[in-house]
């Protein structure tokens, strides 16, 4: 019998949160979960002494075949030298993927591709309407790769 994965959005963003938390351990770090009330930090992390430590946040999506997450347009300024996003893909149930992004880069680049989209046409030639909905996709392969399993970039 196939095992039945569960696709709801909510259970892909908690399953995406336990995975960083499991991987970030993994490596050594101390990697603490925060209640649902903290805004843009879903997982405390530190070295294991204590002398260093980033706040994360984590988007999760569930593609195989597309490295895409959906934020919203609040990210475009919630970002500090302190602040990463790890990018998890689920893949349909196979490994994860894991990307780190530092939030200065992420905040940026949504904010530049949802003005690019903006401003150009849709397939009919006429104007998109604004939404606080934004996508971020990695451009090209070499930026995937540059953030794929870049651990390194927390500085821990």
């Amino acid at each position: 019998m196939k095992e039945k994965i569960i696709n709801s959005n909510s259970s892909i963003g908690i399953a995406g949160e336990f995975f960083v938390a499991a991987e970030l351990t993994r490596r050594g770090y101390i990697a603490s979960l925060t209640g649902k009330n903290t805004k843009a930090i879903d997982i405390l992390a530190s070295n294991k002494d204590g002398s260093k430590s980033v706040a994360i946040q984590v988007k999760t999506s569930n593609n195989e075949m597309v490295n895409r997450w959906m934020m919203t347009k609040k990210l475009e300024e919630i970002f500090n030298d302190n602040l990463f996003y790890v990018l998890v893909n689920m893949n349909e149930g196979k490994m994860p993927s894991y990307y780190v992004v530092p939030s200065t880069f992420l905040a940026e680049k949504i904010k530049n591709e949802y003005e690019n989209w903006l401003n150009s046409p849709e397939y009919q030639g006429k104007k998109h309407n604004e939404t606080t909905m934004r996508i971020f996709i990695f451009v090209d392969e070499s930026e995937r790769l540059k953030y794929h399993e870049a651990w390194h970039l927390l500085g821990l």
